[in-house]
């Protein structure tokens, strides 16, 4: 088994690659604290683990920590979905092609560490008032946009205005519909005036949508931006092409040029990424895990999310718009059994609400996990009178095609007619995604657990993905924003969780961690659980070793 790195062994021949995610996490965050080796190893001996094993992985990681990016090379990277609805304006982004691009291409105000804590991007300091009312960004003054003009709060405003008004664009305007104006305050630097408290905006401002475009230009072929890198060719639905950029700001990407495109097929991007035609895939199907660890050259990366799968039943339409109906689909998933036998153990299960734990102290654990219970699956069905529907489902995360079949097996076990229906992952969240009664979803994790209900759940967000208004569920999430004692957030965490769990037409059977693959050449992914291959934010950081 090719593993992630390879170590010097202490009294034992495991490997680095044998442990879980979590505990390599957790001595290379200490160590990059500076922590001592001997302060290392006793952390992970308190988890549990013996001397040898413990020595074993402070050594691979603080080799992998020692390690020095190399400049040079080119790679292609391969993400699950595309279409014609790609999009390059940071406010309409939708889908992981869409993020990682933008990842090459801009930055934001802010940037998430792989602890989910905001550091400065753009801004070089940041900082809101004493009831999180006012934020203040101080814009750093040495950054130029790709085409050579200078980067200075003109930008920032035109870009945050961008998500406001009747006719904005943006599909995160909701998320920041408290602040009442982006002011610009002198050259380099602006203020956020928000309208109620906010503590998390500084965290909401590391999302994908909220990246910064030069003034004026979302109606260029290729809008200018100050990433990493420089787009050089962009065909929506067919790849893009990004070239390093020698006056980048910070130290600067390591690959020379990468070329992004998907390959929707599971099977033919586990194929290509064997083959080494590509180095980078997204979203490993959980049945080729042991063929990806098996090979040579090539290597798993899993990292427990808080991403999800969602069986989306309409409530605005029929037989989402009859709550019987909706109450009996609720109780036919074998949740423990998809996270087993289908995500072969790389996930946990999920109560038709999307907040894990994840989330941490924001995960409502008390809310009792919904049964598997087909009689009483019966009996709502029974009294909703409907005895068939049609399921729409595209592989839009790994498994999510099996796990509806088994929710197809169980539902004819009780009588009831669920048609499954196949569609193109080409072009699907445009064109079957909240279009059709019952259709697949997918989410990556979010950087809070507010962040996550509001930009799927609150009644004005235009992803909510089931048509689901609650007005109680959107007072809270005004308290949950204003709210800075954890036990009272809490509180009001879980009744939002409890509400969105009864009341929403959304099951989510199962969290799924984020499984990618990837050339064992190919160094310093981040371990960030946002999304794919460390939340898209590889392009800045990992290089490729000779």
């Amino acid at each position: 088994m090719k593993k992630e790195e390879n170590c010097e062994t202490i009294e034992t021949d495991i490997g680095y690659g044998d442990f879980s995610h979590q505990e390599k996490s957790l001595v290379k965050s200490a160590l990059s604290r500076g922590a001592t080796r001997r302060d290392a190893i006793k952390l992970l001996m308190a988890s549990g683990l013996t001397l040898a094993a413990a020595g074993s992985i402070v050594t691979a990681a603080s080799d992998a920590l020692a390690a020095t990016p190399v400049k040079g090379g080119s790679v292609k990277m391969s993400p699950a979905l595309h279409g014609p609805d790609d999009h390059l304006i940071p406010a309409q982004f939708t889908s992981t092609v869409d993020y990682v691009r933008g990842r090459a291409h801009y930055n934001s105000l802010v940037q998430l560490n792989d602890d989910i804590i905001p550091q400065p991007e753009l801004a070089e300091e940041f900082g809101a008032n004493a009831n999180a009312t006012e934020w203040t960004f101080k814009l750093r003054k040495d950054v130029t946009f790709h085409d050579g003009s200078k980067f200075d709060a003109d930008d920032v405003i035109y870009t945050m205005n961008m998500h406001y008004g009747e006719d904005s664009i943006s599909v995160v305007k909701s998320l920041v519909a408290g602040v009442k104006e982006w002011k610009k305050v002198g050259q380099y630097e602006v203020k956020a005036i928000l309208d109620a408290p906010n503590s998390d905006l500084a965290t909401l401002l590391g999302e994908k949508q909220f990246k910064i475009m030069k003034k004026d230009s979302a109606g260029d072929p290729l809008p200018t931006g100050t990433g990493p890198f420089t787009l050089v060719d962009f065909q929506p639905g067919v790849r893009s092409k990004h070239v390093r950029n020698e006056n980048y700001w910070r130290k600067g990407a390591n690959f020379d040029e990468i070329e992004i495109f998907a390959i929707t097929d599971p099977v033919a991007r586990v194929n290509a990424l064997l083959s080494r035609d590509i180095d980078m895939m997204a979203q490993v199907d959980p049945k080729a895990i042991k063929q990806v660890e098996a090979a040579d050259g090539v290597q798993i990366k899993s990292n427990p999310s808080g991403s999800y799968m969602g069986f989306c039943m309409m409530l605005d339409r029929a037989p989402g718009n009859n709550p019987e109906f909706v109450k009996g689909m609720k109780f036919l998933h074998r949740r423990d059994k998809i996270v087993k036998s289908i995500l072969k153990g790389n996930g946990t299960v999920g109560n038709d609400q999307p907040i894990n734990s994840a989330y941490g102290v924001d995960f409502c654990s008390e809310l009792p996990l919904r049964p598997y219970d087909p009689d009483q699956a019966k009996f709502h069905l029974k009294k909703s009178g409907v005895t068939s529907a049609e399921f729409n489902v595209a592989e839009v995360i790994p498994g999510i095609t099996d796990a509806s079949l088994l929710w197809q097996r169980e539902c004819q076990k009780i009588g009831f007619d669920l048609q499954i229906k196949k569609v193109p992952t080409d072009g699907y969240w445009g064109a079957v995604w909240m279009q059709t009664p019952l259709n697949a979803v997918t989410w990556n994790m979010r950087p809070t657990a507010t962040i996550m209900l509001d930009i799927a759940f609150a009644p004005d967000a235009p992803w909510n993905d089931t048509y689901w208004k609650d007005d109680r569920f959107g007072q809270l999430l005004k308290m949950a924003k204003a709210e800075t004692n954890a036990a009272k957030r809490h509180e009001i965490q879980c009744e939002m969780q409890t509400l969105a769990h009864n009341g929403s037409g959304m099951i989510i059977p199962a969290h799924a961690n984020v499984v990618d693959g990837h050339a064992s050449n190919i160094k310093g992914i981040p371990n960030l659980a946002l999304g794919i291959l460390g939340a898209n934010e590889w392009p800045e950081f990992a290089w490729k070793e000779a």
